[in-house]
């Protein structure tokens, strides 16, 4: 099993909407030693794996499912990222492997 605790210099890329550019956020990020990297203005494709993954989860999980509650919603995407998208999922940017065969191979 990889592990994921962060290590200090971790690199968070982020859009430029309000949340990430708020005090606290930025507070957080320097207690846990995270560089903060942001799109640049007008550039969405700085985002592009970011925005492929919110697509694939929705194609793959959320239009084809109604929740009641949100911790129903929040276990379901759990489930997805840790025992499908991490775990089963090949990935054509990863050499059609999943993202712990990648960790493991590094």
């Amino acid at each position: 099993m990889v592990d994921r605790s962060p290590s200090p210099g971790l690199l968070l890329h982020t859009d430029r909407g309000t949340e990430f550019r708020a005090l606290k956020m930025r507070d957080m990020l320097t207690r846990h030693q995270v560089r903060h990297s942001m799109s640049r203005p007008g550039y969405c494709t700085d985002n592009a794996g970011v925005e492929w993954f919110f697509k694939s989860l929705k194609g793959e999980l959320l239009h084809a499912t109604s929740y009641i509650t949100l911790r129903q919603l929040r276990r379901h995407i759990k489930d997805y990222i840790e025992r499908f998208y991490n775990t089963q999922r090949l990935h054509s940017s990863l050499g059609y492997r999943t993202p712990l065969e990648f960790e493991g191979a590094n």
